[in-house]
Protein backbone atom coordinates (compact mmCIF):
# COMPACT_ATOMS: atom_id res chain seq x y z
CA UNK A 1 0.00 0.00 0.00
CA UNK A 2 2.81 2.42 0.89
CA UNK A 3 4.45 1.70 -2.44
CA UNK A 4 1.19 2.46 -4.24
CA UNK A 5 0.94 5.80 -2.44
CA UNK A 6 4.48 6.74 -3.42
CA UNK A 7 3.74 5.75 -7.01
CA UNK A 8 0.63 7.95 -6.98
CA UNK A 9 2.58 11.02 -5.79
CA UNK A 10 5.31 10.26 -8.32
CA UNK A 11 2.64 10.22 -11.03
CA UNK A 12 1.23 13.52 -9.76
CA UNK A 13 4.65 15.18 -9.77
CA UNK A 14 5.29 14.37 -13.48
CA UNK A 15 9.12 14.05 -13.21
CA UNK A 16 9.83 13.99 -16.99
CA UNK A 17 9.01 17.70 -17.08
CA UNK A 18 11.45 18.60 -14.28
CA UNK A 19 14.17 18.99 -16.91
CA UNK A 20 12.42 22.27 -17.75
CA UNK A 21 13.49 23.55 -14.33
CA UNK A 22 16.94 21.97 -14.10
CA UNK A 23 18.35 23.54 -17.28
CA UNK A 24 17.74 27.24 -16.40
CA UNK A 25 18.98 26.70 -12.83
CA UNK A 26 22.17 25.11 -14.13
CA UNK A 27 22.68 27.88 -16.70
CA UNK A 28 22.13 30.60 -14.10
CA UNK A 29 24.61 28.95 -11.75
CA UNK A 30 27.23 28.59 -14.48
CA UNK A 31 26.85 32.24 -15.44
CA UNK A 32 27.45 33.29 -11.82
CA UNK A 33 30.49 31.02 -11.65
CA UNK A 34 32.04 32.56 -14.77
CA UNK A 35 32.29 35.95 -13.08
CA UNK A 36 33.96 34.41 -10.05
CA UNK A 37 30.90 34.53 -7.82
CA UNK A 38 29.78 31.11 -6.60
CA UNK A 39 27.88 30.12 -3.50
CA UNK A 40 27.05 26.42 -3.34
CA UNK A 41 24.59 26.68 -0.47
CA UNK A 42 22.53 29.39 -2.17
CA UNK A 43 22.47 27.48 -5.48
CA UNK A 44 21.26 24.33 -3.73
CA UNK A 45 18.61 26.39 -1.93
CA UNK A 46 17.44 27.87 -5.24
CA UNK A 47 17.37 24.38 -6.71
CA UNK A 48 15.17 23.02 -3.91
CA UNK A 49 12.81 26.01 -3.88
CA UNK A 50 12.41 26.01 -7.66
CA UNK A 51 11.64 22.31 -7.82
CA UNK A 52 9.12 22.67 -5.00
CA UNK A 53 7.35 25.45 -6.91
CA UNK A 54 7.40 23.37 -10.11
CA UNK A 55 5.88 20.47 -8.17
CA UNK A 56 3.27 22.77 -6.66
CA UNK A 57 2.39 24.06 -10.11
CA UNK A 58 1.70 20.52 -11.29
CA UNK A 59 -0.37 19.71 -8.20
CA UNK A 60 -2.30 22.99 -8.41
CA UNK A 61 -3.11 22.34 -12.06
CA UNK A 62 -4.46 18.89 -11.15
CA UNK A 63 -6.50 20.36 -8.31
CA UNK A 64 -8.11 23.28 -10.11
CA UNK A 65 -8.56 21.54 -13.47
CA UNK A 66 -10.42 18.76 -11.66
CA UNK A 67 -12.63 21.26 -9.83
CA UNK A 68 -13.35 23.06 -13.12
CA UNK A 69 -14.01 19.77 -14.94
CA UNK A 70 -11.44 20.56 -17.61
CA UNK A 71 -9.63 17.22 -17.40
CA UNK A 72 -12.69 15.01 -17.35
CA UNK A 73 -13.66 12.51 -20.05
CA UNK A 74 -11.14 12.10 -22.87
CA UNK A 75 -8.89 14.96 -21.79
CA UNK A 76 -5.24 13.98 -21.45
CA UNK A 77 -3.93 16.94 -19.47
CA UNK A 78 -2.60 16.61 -15.94
CA UNK A 79 -1.59 13.47 -14.09
CA UNK A 80 -5.20 12.27 -13.57
CA UNK A 81 -4.42 10.96 -10.08
CA UNK A 82 -7.65 12.45 -8.72
CA UNK A 83 -9.76 10.96 -11.52
CA UNK A 84 -8.20 7.57 -10.84
CA UNK A 85 -8.91 7.83 -7.11
CA UNK A 86 -5.23 7.64 -6.14
CA UNK A 87 -5.07 11.02 -4.37
CA UNK A 88 -7.93 13.06 -2.95
CA UNK A 89 -8.53 16.77 -3.46
CA UNK A 90 -7.97 17.35 0.26
CA UNK A 91 -4.58 15.65 0.07
CA UNK A 92 -3.59 17.80 -2.90
CA UNK A 93 -4.68 20.94 -1.06
CA UNK A 94 -2.72 20.02 2.06
CA UNK A 95 0.36 19.19 0.02
CA UNK A 96 0.15 22.56 -1.72
CA UNK A 97 -0.01 24.43 1.58
CA UNK A 98 2.99 22.60 3.01
CA UNK A 99 5.16 22.69 -0.12
CA UNK A 100 4.43 26.33 -0.96
CA UNK A 101 5.22 27.17 2.66
CA UNK A 102 8.59 25.41 2.56
CA UNK A 103 9.48 27.06 -0.76
CA UNK A 104 8.53 30.47 0.70
CA UNK A 105 10.78 30.01 3.75
CA UNK A 106 13.71 28.92 1.58
CA UNK A 107 13.11 31.89 -0.72
CA UNK A 108 13.15 34.33 2.20
CA UNK A 109 16.47 32.89 3.35
CA UNK A 110 17.93 33.24 -0.17
CA UNK A 111 16.92 36.90 -0.32
CA UNK A 112 18.31 37.58 3.16
CA UNK A 113 21.61 35.80 2.51
CA UNK A 114 22.19 37.22 -0.99
CA UNK A 115 20.95 40.73 -0.15
CA UNK A 116 19.32 40.88 -3.59
CA UNK A 117 16.08 42.41 -2.36
CA UNK A 118 14.31 42.63 -5.71
CA UNK A 119 14.14 38.84 -5.66
CA UNK A 120 11.14 39.28 -3.35
CA UNK A 121 9.19 40.63 -6.33
CA UNK A 122 10.45 37.70 -8.42
CA UNK A 123 9.20 35.27 -5.77
CA UNK A 124 5.81 36.96 -5.77
CA UNK A 125 5.51 36.76 -9.55
CA UNK A 126 6.55 33.11 -9.54
CA UNK A 127 3.99 32.23 -6.87
CA UNK A 128 1.25 34.07 -8.78
CA UNK A 129 2.22 32.29 -12.00
CA UNK A 130 2.37 28.89 -10.33
CA UNK A 131 -0.99 29.07 -8.56
CA UNK A 132 -3.14 31.07 -10.94
CA UNK A 133 -2.33 29.16 -14.11
CA UNK A 134 -5.55 27.26 -13.45
CA UNK A 135 -6.78 28.72 -10.14
CA UNK A 136 -9.72 31.14 -10.18
CA UNK A 137 -10.34 33.97 -10.54
CA UNK A 138 -7.38 34.53 -12.90
CA UNK A 139 -6.89 31.16 -14.65
CA UNK A 140 -4.58 32.76 -17.20
CA UNK A 141 -3.84 29.36 -18.75
CA UNK A 142 -7.45 29.32 -19.96
CA UNK A 143 -6.89 32.64 -21.73
CA UNK A 144 -4.03 31.57 -23.97
CA UNK A 145 -1.37 33.16 -21.76
CA UNK A 146 0.21 29.97 -20.47
CA UNK A 147 3.14 29.94 -22.88
CA UNK A 148 3.92 33.61 -22.14
CA UNK A 149 3.98 33.19 -18.36
CA UNK A 150 5.87 29.88 -18.49
CA UNK A 151 8.42 31.36 -20.88
CA UNK A 152 9.02 34.33 -18.55
CA UNK A 153 9.29 32.16 -15.44
CA UNK A 154 11.52 29.46 -16.88
CA UNK A 155 13.57 31.93 -18.89
CA UNK A 156 14.38 35.36 -17.38
CA UNK A 157 13.05 34.61 -13.88
CA UNK A 158 14.94 31.35 -13.40
CA UNK A 159 18.15 32.05 -15.32
CA UNK A 160 18.69 35.69 -14.29
CA UNK A 161 17.17 35.13 -10.85
CA UNK A 162 19.39 32.13 -10.12
CA UNK A 163 22.49 33.97 -11.33
CA UNK A 164 21.65 36.95 -9.14
CA UNK A 165 20.87 34.81 -6.09
CA UNK A 166 24.13 32.88 -6.40
CA UNK A 167 26.35 35.86 -7.30
CA UNK A 168 24.65 38.37 -5.03
CA UNK A 169 24.09 40.83 -7.88
CA UNK A 170 22.23 41.15 -11.18
CA UNK A 171 24.19 39.87 -14.20
CA UNK A 172 22.89 41.37 -17.49
CA UNK A 173 24.31 38.53 -19.57
CA UNK A 174 22.02 36.09 -17.77
CA UNK A 175 18.97 37.98 -18.98
CA UNK A 176 19.99 37.68 -22.64
CA UNK A 177 20.96 34.03 -22.35
CA UNK A 178 17.59 33.27 -20.80
CA UNK A 179 15.70 34.10 -24.00
CA UNK A 180 16.14 30.79 -25.88
CA UNK A 181 15.48 28.88 -22.64
CA UNK A 182 12.15 30.64 -22.13
CA UNK A 183 11.16 30.10 -25.74
CA UNK A 184 11.87 26.38 -25.56
CA UNK A 185 9.94 25.82 -22.34
CA UNK A 186 7.03 27.69 -23.91
CA UNK A 187 7.39 25.25 -26.82
CA UNK A 188 7.09 22.28 -24.47
CA UNK A 189 3.88 23.66 -22.98
CA UNK A 190 2.54 24.51 -26.43
CA UNK A 191 3.21 21.00 -27.73
CA UNK A 192 1.52 19.47 -24.67
CA UNK A 193 -1.60 21.52 -25.43
CA UNK A 194 -1.98 20.01 -28.92
CA UNK A 195 -3.46 16.63 -27.85
CA UNK A 196 -6.17 18.44 -25.89
CA UNK A 197 -7.22 20.93 -28.57
CA UNK A 198 -10.73 19.50 -28.87
CA UNK A 199 -11.33 18.79 -25.18
CA UNK A 200 -9.93 22.20 -24.17
CA UNK A 201 -12.22 23.91 -26.67
CA UNK A 202 -15.21 22.04 -25.27
CA UNK A 203 -14.23 23.02 -21.71
CA UNK A 204 -13.80 26.70 -22.64
CA UNK A 205 -10.02 26.63 -22.25
CA UNK A 206 -8.80 29.03 -24.95
CA UNK A 207 -5.15 28.03 -25.33
CA UNK A 208 -3.13 29.35 -28.26
CA UNK A 209 -3.56 25.99 -30.02
CA UNK A 210 -7.33 26.18 -29.54
CA UNK A 211 -7.41 29.73 -30.89
CA UNK A 212 -5.37 28.74 -33.95
CA UNK A 213 -7.23 25.49 -34.52
CA UNK A 214 -6.09 22.58 -36.64
CA UNK A 215 -4.13 22.59 -38.90
CA UNK A 216 -2.89 26.15 -38.30
CA UNK A 217 -1.63 25.14 -34.83
CA UNK A 218 1.44 23.57 -36.44
CA UNK A 219 2.68 27.09 -37.17
CA UNK A 220 2.86 27.85 -33.48
CA UNK A 221 5.43 25.09 -33.07
CA UNK A 222 7.35 26.24 -36.13
CA UNK A 223 7.46 29.82 -34.91
CA UNK A 224 8.86 28.78 -31.51
CA UNK A 225 11.55 26.62 -33.15
CA UNK A 226 12.55 29.46 -35.48
CA UNK A 227 12.60 31.99 -32.64
CA UNK A 228 14.72 29.70 -30.46
CA UNK A 229 17.42 29.04 -33.04
CA UNK A 230 17.41 32.64 -34.24
CA UNK A 231 17.92 33.88 -30.68
CA UNK A 232 20.95 31.60 -30.27
CA UNK A 233 22.45 32.88 -33.53
CA UNK A 234 21.91 36.46 -32.36
CA UNK A 235 23.53 35.70 -29.00
CA UNK A 236 26.60 34.42 -30.82
CA UNK A 237 26.63 37.39 -33.20
CA UNK A 238 26.44 39.82 -30.28
CA UNK A 239 29.23 38.08 -28.39
CA UNK A 240 27.05 37.06 -25.43
CA UNK A 241 27.91 33.41 -26.06
CA UNK A 242 30.77 31.84 -27.95
CA UNK A 243 30.53 30.37 -31.50
CA UNK A 244 30.46 26.71 -30.34
CA UNK A 245 26.85 27.41 -29.34
CA UNK A 246 26.01 27.32 -33.05
CA UNK A 247 26.08 23.54 -32.72
CA UNK A 248 22.45 24.09 -31.70
CA UNK A 249 21.57 24.62 -35.34
CA UNK A 250 21.96 20.87 -35.84
CA UNK A 251 18.81 20.34 -33.76
CA UNK A 252 16.78 21.70 -36.67
CA UNK A 253 16.76 18.09 -37.88
CA UNK A 254 15.04 16.98 -34.69
CA UNK A 255 12.57 19.84 -35.04
CA UNK A 256 11.78 18.71 -38.60
CA UNK A 257 11.06 15.20 -37.31
CA UNK A 258 8.71 16.57 -34.67
CA UNK A 259 7.02 18.76 -37.28
CA UNK A 260 6.48 15.73 -39.51
CA UNK A 261 5.13 13.74 -36.57
CA UNK A 262 2.56 16.41 -35.80
CA UNK A 263 1.51 16.76 -39.44
CA UNK A 264 1.14 13.04 -40.05
CA UNK A 265 -0.67 12.17 -36.82
CA UNK A 266 -4.38 12.00 -37.61
CA UNK A 267 -5.59 11.83 -34.03
CA UNK A 268 -3.66 14.47 -32.10
CA UNK A 269 -4.41 12.76 -28.79
CA UNK A 270 -1.76 10.27 -29.88
CA UNK A 271 0.81 13.07 -29.55
CA UNK A 272 0.42 13.03 -25.77
CA UNK A 273 2.93 10.24 -25.21
CA UNK A 274 5.36 11.43 -27.88
CA UNK A 275 6.49 14.66 -26.23
CA UNK A 276 9.90 13.24 -25.37
CA UNK A 277 11.28 14.53 -28.67
CA UNK A 278 10.32 18.11 -27.79
CA UNK A 279 11.93 17.80 -24.36
CA UNK A 280 15.04 16.36 -26.04
CA UNK A 281 15.22 19.41 -28.33
CA UNK A 282 15.13 21.59 -25.22
CA UNK A 283 17.65 19.51 -23.28
CA UNK A 284 20.21 19.38 -26.11
CA UNK A 285 20.05 23.11 -26.79
CA UNK A 286 20.09 23.89 -23.09
CA UNK A 287 23.20 21.76 -22.57
CA UNK A 288 24.89 23.38 -25.57
CA UNK A 289 24.35 26.81 -24.01
CA UNK A 290 25.55 25.63 -20.59
CA UNK A 291 28.72 24.07 -22.03
CA UNK A 292 29.37 27.10 -24.25
CA UNK A 293 29.19 29.42 -21.22
CA UNK A 294 31.15 27.13 -18.89
CA UNK A 295 34.05 26.12 -21.10
CA UNK A 296 34.38 28.86 -23.73
CA UNK A 297 35.04 32.25 -22.18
Amino acid sequence: MKQDRLAAWYQASRPPFFVATLVPLALGGVIAHTIGQWNTLRWVAVLIAAFLVHLCTNLANDYFDYVAGTDKGDALGGSRVVHEGKITLAELRNALIVLYGIAFLIGIWIVWDSRVWWLIAVMGFSFFSSLFYTAPPVRYGYLGLGELFVGINMGPIMVAGTAAAVAGAFIPRALWLSVPIGLMVAMILYYQSLPDVETDRAAGKRTIAVRLGKPAAIWGFRLLVAATLTSIVLLVASGEVHPPALVSLATIMLAVRIDRMIRTTTNWQDLHDRGGAVRLFYLVNGLVLIVSVAFFR
